[in-house]
């Protein structure tokens, strides 16, 4: 009788469980490298001594399962560490769509409970998406009037230090939104405003919306993609380029938005959002402050209980569980790394406490999926500096500081918020530097708290 009680539980718990993550990153943060790093350190854990149900022993197996959604590309592990970790290692191409790959988990159940449980499968699938395409939701709520009026605001902004802010305002205030409609002006307008959104997310901003505009895929010239923000100082007529671009826009949020957020993001249990924070600090106060709206947005995004489209899309699933991590940690001494941190918590505070999370969690942390550079001290006036060396794009070694970063963070945060034109006491510098040959040598890829972000992100599930 306990035998048969005991298999009938094994029956009702031993059924398989299915998590998904999704992963996206603001301008050019590190996406793929992160999933791909992700996947080797599960497979390979001898790195991953930070997460914890791999100290207690409970991970017997973890293996690669076929891509469960057959509509939805396969994210392409296999290709990527091969870039990373080959006889010449480089950085693998960014992927511009969505993809999922899914991690299957075979657990030893915990305590007493487990002896009577047995072992228990748990699908990671992990869904990569691009952060272009999440900022979208931030169009969702306005219309073409509004938008219009805050995107020429932030190209007027950063005229000043872009020629293409400099150049797409003034063909777009000089045009007449009663003009009649014309379609080789129109396509002149929207690849004027593409140029410039390719140019802002290059040096450094994260609000570069429409995500399309960015990465069209197949709507590449189609009408969805084909506007511009113009000044309505009176309301356009029937045939007008801005009544046009009017329905255009509308298009653009029911037809290329939507669809994404019912399909994917509609189905998310646990998120992690990545941002090149060093990137933001290079360009300036000005791209700090438009990183801190930006994740206010992604934050706004995830908060259960949001009226409106969101809600009535999302129905009763929420987050659980939003991880935002600033990367290329190892850009950094070590020294640096809580003050790296601590700025990322400061730049989310103020929405996080906004936000009502019904019980989501929240974290901030500094990571390096693949810790490419070692540390190291070099004398320079007269001082010992503590830097990072690295491998350079022409092969070389060269060892760098990236600046000091202040104890408090509102010595960052406040210029940032004053649109300060540079840093008051400070200067910081990003590098790129190459993977390192080697790779992860058989036992999984070098990396900084990458098992601690997994550890917070599905920890509990394991």
């Amino acid at each position: 009788m306990i035998g048969g009680i005991g298999q009938a539980v094994r029956g009702l718990v031993g059924a398989e469980e299915v998590l998904r993550l999704g992963v996206t990153g603001l301008s050019r943060a590190g996406k793929t490298v992160f999933i791909t790093a992700l996947v080797a350190n599960l497979l390979d854990r001898a790195r991953m001594g930070g997460l914890r149900a791999e100290a207690a022993g409970r991970i017997r197996a973890v293996y690669l399962q076929p891509q469960p959604d057959d509509t939805v590309p396969r994210f392409d592990y296999e290709a990527h560490l091969a870039a990373l970790t080959g006889t010449a290692p480089h950085w693998p191409e960014s992927t511009r769509a969505v993809s999922e790959l899914r991690l299957s988990f075979r657990l030893q159940g915990r305590g007493l409970a487990g002896a009577v449980m047995g072992e228990r499968i748990l699908h990671l699938d992990i869904v990569d998406y691009p952060g272009e395409w999440l900022l979208d939701l931030m169009l969702m709520d306005q219309n073409y009037e509004d938008w219009s009026r805050g995107a020429l605001a932030k190209l007027a902004a950063r005229a000043e230090e872009m020629a293409e802010a400099r150049v797409c305002l003034e063909a777009l205030v000089a045009a007449d939104a009663g003009a009649r409609l014309d379609e080789g002006e129109a396509t002149r307008l929207a690849g004027l405003f593409t140029e410039y959104l390719k140019a802002a997310r290059a040096a450094g901003y994260a609000d570069c919306t429409p995500g399309r505009f960015l990465l069209p895929g197949d709507l590449a010239g189609s009408p969805a993609l084909t506007f511009a923000p113009l000044r309505l100082d009176l309301a356009p007529g029937r045939g007008s380029v801005g009544r046009e671009f009017a329905r255009r826009f509308e298009a653009y949020k029911t037809k290329v938005v939507t669809p994404f957020f019912r399909d994917h993001f509609a189905r998310i249990d646990r998120q992690v959002v990545l941002a090149d924070l060093l990137a933001a600090l290079d360009a300036g106060p000005r791209a700090v402050e438009d990183l801190r709206t930006t994740m206010a947005a992604v934050l706004a995004a995830f908060r259960p209980g949001r009226r409106g489209w969101l809600a009535a899309l999302l129905g009763q699933r929420r987050v659980e569980r939003i991880l935002f991590a600033a990367t290329k940690a190892d850009h950094l001494h070590s020294s640096q790394h809580a003050r790296l941190a601590a700025i990322l918590a400061g730049l989310m505070r103020a929405a996080k406490e906004r936000a009502d999370f019904a019980g989501a969690g929240t974290a901030a942390m500094a990571i390096a999926a693949l810790r490419v550079t070692a540390e190291d001290m070099v004398r320079s006036g007269g001082r010992e500096v503590a830097c990072v060396k690295g491998r350079l794009e022409d092969g070389r070694v060269a060892a760098f500081h990236a600046g000091d970063l202040p104890d408090n963070p509102a010595e960052i945060l406040t210029p940032a918020r004053e649109a300060a034109a540079g840093w008051l006491d400070g200067d910081y510098q990003a590098m790129r530097f190459l993977p390192a040959p080697g790779g992860g040598a058989g036992r999984g890829l070098p990396h900084i708290r990458l098992d601690r972000a997994v550890d917070f992100l599905i920890g509990d599930r394991l």
